[in-house]
């Protein structure tokens, strides 16, 4: 063996000297609290009285917790995992931390929770960072105005309700009219666009998640698109997290100066949520069973949606609210501090289901407050009288249904509002390319539907749309760079139409009215 590698031993008076000698290591604090109460989703805890608000407690279990409620010798905390795992008289430990999830592009084509945990069984999740789910909404200063469009490839929306990028806005209704349908249309018809989309489902049941996911897959659409789920068998602080989670996410990609689409699905079921967690922890309820803080639930949630300036990543977040009224009601509670919050709604009528009126885009109780501004002017120039147009013809037409006589010109303007009503129908998931939209309307507001039955009206429209993009493909051009529609460029878009038509009704070629 080599001289230089055998080790000399030691004596027993140096290492005492050594120990005597060296400095101290610092003391190691750990801040213990012992569970005193268990609930359905929330603890109170004891102990701990240098804990904050926000602040993430770990459980013995292995759980943790978000501190929600700060009293004289009690803490209550929202559990993220199930409750029945946790024993009374269990050790909690400090964090100093406050809840985050994952983020950056692995999570594209991911089912995951609001964590950033995966729950696909697709393996782990490959993220870039962890953010906070909480966090401040950008300063005005840090926001500019709404000027660019997002195309939502419905007509009754981009025409009559239009969402600029950056908007925040409700998709509102009763159930099972078509407000997820809607939603997943808006994302399905992102594929040709930079726009990057998150789902977070709240509530939903795993069936209709899969549904979703199905969707996207069948469009090729998911490897784009981040789904977070948060369904009913989950922990109710789960739920609660949930859209602050995916607006994080969101917000890690509009500070890299991407724009992003954000569904909410639905925040109804996000109210109902935090109401439970407040009752368990003995909050006094207000209107409806709610807590007072139920705005600033919301509130701080939506406001970190807009368009950003250079300074802040010039990125966008649009947001949209899915909420679930019953009966018609819009104004309980929950949906009228929405409407207040948002920058405006799209009202779905069960009575346009009940009339196979899809999507059922109420076009009299829909407004969009910031949209407008960011419409192309195609669209304000086609689409500027359908309002009223429909609400003239609704107007007659119950006023028909008593079965007075009616003139000749009374019957062509019901004749004209029922082509323009059968021409916002359209199929789920089928997105529409702005200029098959425009000549669609073009052809229902100048006559070419008018005495056409619904198959014959669908199969024009369904021409169309297969032609336009290519036939028009120089108009659609123009549009998409925001010009006008010059007499020309609608003569072409009537001609387009008429030879639909024509094709339609068997060769026979009947002029515009």
């Amino acid at each position: 063996m080599n001289a230089s590698l055998r080790l000399h031993p030691i004596e027993p008076e140096a290492v005492l000297d050594l120990l005597l000698h060296s400095p101290s290591p610092a003391p190691l604090l750990s801040e213990v609290g012992t569970v005193t109460q268990v609930g359905d989703g929330i603890a109170i805890v004891a102990g701990l009285e240098r804990a904050l608000a926000d602040e993430v407690l770990e459980f013995a279990c292995g759980f943790s917790g978000i501190v929600l409620d700060l009293e004289p010798g009690r803490l209550g905390v929202v559990v993220l995992g199930p409750s029945d795992q946790i024993m009374i008289g269990e050790a909690v430990k400090r964090t100093r931390k406050v809840v985050s999830t994952r983020v950056g592009p692995g999570l594209f084509g991911r089912v995951v929770d609001p964590l950033g945990a995966a729950r696909d069984g697709l393996g782990a999740v490959k993220y870039a960072a962890l953010h906070p789910v909480e966090a401040e909404a950008p300063a005005i200063r840090d926001r500019q105005a709404i000027t660019r469009p997002l195309a939502t490839g419905i007509k009754a929306i981009d025409a009559a309700v239009p969402v600029g990028l950056g908007q925040r806005q409700l998709v509102i209704g009763d159930r099972q009219t078509g407000k997820t349908s809607l939603c997943v249309d808006a994302m399905l018809n992102q594929a040709h666009s930079d726009v990057i989309c998150i789902y977070c489902s709240v509530g939903q049941r795993g069936d209709a998640v899969a549904n979703v996911v199905a969707a996207l897959r069948a469009a090729d659409m998911l490897e784009r698109v981040i789904v977070m789920a948060a369904g009913d068998e989950d922990a109710t602080g789960l739920a609660y997290i949930a859209p602050y989670s995916a607006m994080a996410m969101a917000e890690y990609f509009s500070g890299q100066g991407r724009d992003v689409l954000i569904v909410f699905d639905d925040l109804t079921h996000h109210a109902r949520s935090y109401r439970e967690l407040s009752l368990l922890l003995r909050r006094p309820p207000g209107r409806e069973a709610f807590p007072g803080d139920i705005f600033y639930i919301h509130a701080r949630l939506l406001e970190r949606a807009g368009q950003f300036t250079d300074r802040v990543g010039g990125g966008s977040i649009t947001a949209l609210g899915v909420v679930e009224i019953q009966a018609e009601n819009l104004s309980a509670y929950i949906p009228t501090n929405l409407i207040s919050i948002t920058d405006g709604q799209i009202y779905l009528s069960p009575r346009l289901v009940r009339k196979n009126q899809f999507p059922a885009v109420d076009l009299g109780k829909s407004v969009s407050r910031v949209g407008g501004k960011a419409q192309t002017a195609a669209f304000r120039k086609v689409a500027g009288n359908l309002r009223v147009t429909l609400s003239q013809f609704e107007e007659l037409e119950d006023f028909a249904r008593f079965g007075t006589r009616l003139d000749d010109a009374t019957r062509a303007r019901l004749t004209r509002g029922a082509a323009v009503r059968g021409a916002l129908r359209q199929a789920e998931r089928d997105p529409m390319p702005a200029i098959s939209q425009l000549v669609i309307l073009t052809a229902a507001q100048t006559g070419v539907f008018d005495d056409l039955d619904e198959a014959a009206m669908r199969a024009v429209m369904d021409q169309i749309k297969a032609e336009a993009p290519v036939v028009l493909a120089d108009i659609a051009k123009q549009i998409t760079q925001g010009a006008e529609l010059d007499d020309v460029a609608q003569a072409e878009m009537c001609a387009l139409a008429q030879k639909a038509r024509a094709t339609a009704k068997g060769g026979e070629d009947v002029p515009i009215a």
